[in-house]
């Protein structure tokens, strides 16, 4: 694995987010997802929602480093902060 620089902020976002799928995974085992019409203009499942989630996290880091350039913790609850609201109300 030397050819890949895995730092620990790597490691940790790919853990988080295979954590996430594993978890995802199992409360669709135990309690099916069902088309819901949000906030958002298209009615989603809880996954569609999570993958939305997931590009909107990346698109918030790249403008938080565009427009202030450190940080970047605060960048990542804002994504959080953001993903929870999507989750919930999206």
């Amino acid at each position: 694995m030397a050819w890949m620089a895995w730092t620990l902020p790597t490691a940790l976002f790919f853990a988080g987010v295979g954590a996430s799928l594993l978890l995802l995974t199992m409360w669709e085992l135990h309690k099916p997802t069902v088309l819901r019409q949000g906030f958002l203009p298209i009615a989603t499942t809880r996954g569609d929602r999570f993958f939305i989630s997931l590009l909107c996290a990346a698109f918030i880091h790249l403008a938080w480093l565009g427009l202030v350039g450190e940080g970047v913790p605060f960048a990542s609850l804002l994504a959080l902060a953001w993903g929870g609201i999507l989750m919930r109300w999206g």
